[in-house]
Order: C-alpha cells, then sequence, then structure tokens
C-alpha cells in the first residue's frame, strides 16, 4: 500500500514538473487576412503559444458575429474592423480597452478611439484605378475631379461597387458625401445619367470589367485600392517595369480606409491577447502585411517594399468623414443610394 501511495505520489509530483503544452490564443479576423506564416511562428515560439485564425466573412459580418457572441467570446482578439464600422463595435462594447505600448510608434491620425478599445493597424485609399494604355491610346485626358466623370467623354467609362454589398463601393460613396454633402444623391444621379456601371463587388468589378486587368473589360476606370498599380506589378505573369494602371489621388477622391484590432470582452487569455495586440503593431509585422494584404503599415518605423515605393500613390488629401458621421447616417445613405440607383 505505501508503494502504491508512493508511486502516485511520484507520478503527481513528475507531471506537476512536466513543462505545460501551449496555450491557444484564437484570433478573429476577416476573409482577407493574410501573413506569412514564419512571422507567426516567431511569435509562438518566443509566447509558447498557438494562434488560431477564425476567417469570419467580411467585415460586417465578422463584426455581427463578434456582437452575438459578447458572453461567450468566438475568439481572444479580432482584426479587421475598419472605420466605417468602428463606432458600431464600439457602441456594442465587445472590446477591452488597451493602450499598447507600441503606440508610441503610430502617428496619432490613425487613432480614432481615445478609449484604447480598438488600435490602429494598417490603412488603404480606395481611389479610381485607371488603364494607361486605353487613355493614352484614346488621347483622353484623366479626370481630375468628381464633377469630370459625369462629363459626356467618360460616358461609360467607370465602374463601381454598390456600397450596399462592398466594402470599396461603400468607401467610394463615401467619398462622394465628403465631397457633396447633401447634394451627393445628385450627384449620383449624373453618373447614372452618364452610363456608370455598377457591380456587386470588387472581384468582378476588377476581373471582369476593367480593362486592364483582363485586358477585355469595357471599362478603363474602376474603383479600387491605391495599392492595386503595385499590384498588377507583383503578380504580372510577365515581369513588369511598370504598372499598366496608375490611381487618381486627386484632393478627395479617394477614401482612407484604416483597419483595428481590439481584445474581446470576456476573452480568456487577457496577457497574451495583449502580446499580440503588440505584436501587429510591431515592426517585424507591419513589414509583413502590404505583400500579403497590400495594404500600408501606420508603424512609421516600418519599411515599405520597394514596388509600393515605385507604383503605389497614397492620397495627400483623402476625403474627410468622421467615423461617428458615418455610424449615424451610413445605413440611411446606403438606402438613399440605392433608391436612386435602381
Amino acid at each position: 500500500m505505501k508503494k502504491l501511495l508512493l508511486l502516485t505520489a511520484l507520478c503527481l509530483l513528475l507531471s506537476a514538473c512536466a513543462p505545460a503544452g501551449p496555450t491557444t490564443l484564437t484570433v478573429m479576423t476577416h476573409d482577407s487576412f493574410a501573413i506569412t506564416e514564419d512571422v507567426v511562428t516567431a511569435f509562438e515560439t518566443a509566447n509558447n503559444v498557438d494562434v488560431v485564425f477564425l476567417q469570419s466573412g467580411d467585415a460586417g459580418t465578422m463584426l455581427n458575429k463578434a456582437i452575438l457572441a459578447t458572453d461567450a467570446p468566438l475568439a481572444d482578439v479580432m482584426f479587421g474592423v475598419d472605420n466605417t464600422f468602428l463606432s458600431r463595435a464600439l457602441e456594442a462594447d465587445i472590446f477591452d480597452a488597451y493602450e499598447s505600448p507600441a503606440l508610441s510608434d503610430i502617428p496619432a491620425e490613425f487613432v480614432l478611439d481615445s478609449s484604447f478599445r480598438a488600435l490602429p493597424v494598417d490603412y488603404g485609399d480606395v481611389c479610381i484605378n485607371y488603364d494607361k494604355k486605353y487613355f493614352a491610346e484614346n488621347n483622353l485626358a484623366v479626370p481630375g475631379s468628381f464633377e469630370d466623370l459625369a462629363k459626356p467623354e467618360y460616358n461609360g467609362l467607370l465602374v463601381v461597387e454598390n456600397p450596399a454589398t462592398s466594402s470599396p463601393g461603400l468607401a467610394f460613396m463615401l467619398a462622394t458625401r465628403a465631397h457633396f454633402g447633401d447634394g451627393f444623391l445628385d450627384y449620383w444621379q449624373s453618373l447614372r445619367d452618364n452610363g456608370v456601371i455598377v457591380v456587386d463587388g470588387w472581384e468582378t468589378a476588377y476581373y471582369t470589367n476593367f480593362s486592364a486587368s483582363s485586358g477585355q473589360g469595357p471599362q478603363p476606370m474602376v474603383v479600387s485600392y491605391s495599392s492595386s498599380p503595385a499590384a498588377e506589378v507583383i503578380f504580372a505573369s510577365t515581369p513588369l517595369t511598370e504598372s499598366p494602371t496608375t490611381s487618381i489621388v486627386a484632393s478627395g477622391m479617394c477614401f482612407r480606409q484604416i483597419e483595428f484590432v481590439g481584445i474581446l470582452t470576456n476573452g480568456q487569455n487577457r496577457e497574451l491577447a495583449e502580446k499580440f495586440v503588440d505584436f501587429m503593431l510591431s515592426k517585424q509585422f507591419q513589414e509583413d502585411m502590404p505583400l500579403n494584404m497590400f495594404v500600408y503599415p501606420v508603424n512609421q518605423t516600418a519599411q515599405l517594399p520597394d514596388a509600393f515605393t515605385q507604383f503605389a500613390q497614397v492620397a495627400e488629401q483623402p476625403a474627410s468623414i468622421t467615423y461617428e458621421d458615418i455610424a449615424a447616417n451610413r445605413d440611411a445613405w446606403i438606402e438613399a443610394w440605392v433608391e436612386v440607383m435602381k
């Protein structure tokens, strides 16, 4: 009996001394999230953790899931809410506050939430991209303003995404709202009269309608991202020395999307969640994002890849509209737009 008790005690002692296995940290993301495996592995190794990425649809769908699961969150951290949905996330109180020390490397213009529940990770400008060859061959001037797009010479040359079903479509609509104010619907009526094409999503707009991507699309202008010209070079089947496309970055014609990360309330791994937020804001993670998600880092110490510095543009004066204003009016603006464009 004594031997049995001694053996049991020894087994318990050995079990207690054995190294603990890695903890699991779950990170909820939208479907466009991508990061290099080696970068994530470095974080896992340093913190004895397995990181699981839970892709949860587009940003709006992901946010809905997180709000419904507030009491029993599906993850520890959530990344991908942007400034068009930020106020909704904050009002739903799904994030715990965390003022990461890494914020010291991030310009204040990106820190929209003064309570530090949602911290900025990246940004990208939604702009009109155009087919340089088309405009050169047709001796056509590139539009320099929203008003130009409604002129007869650009009839039928622009494809946009539906703001009710597309993030870049919503961003572009918001840019017109910022520019025209209450008259933005009249402007959209003028675009409709001038043959603007509306499709449900970015992939259809860019890969089916846009002439520069497929070489066969009927529209030489598309609502896309200012990083898209760099992607054209990076993913070209044959090496290119210049991009076949570029962006119109005239004052107010682009909308800046900022994406945020937050620690979900009632999560189980607060300490690791804080470390992962720090990691997402670190130079290592920030420098890995551009060629994976084609966004810009908010960390001012991060270096951009050559393709971005050579072929992508940043809007010097993007449209100005607060996330609170967006939150208060987004749905009504979309509904009104749909009525005009149907």
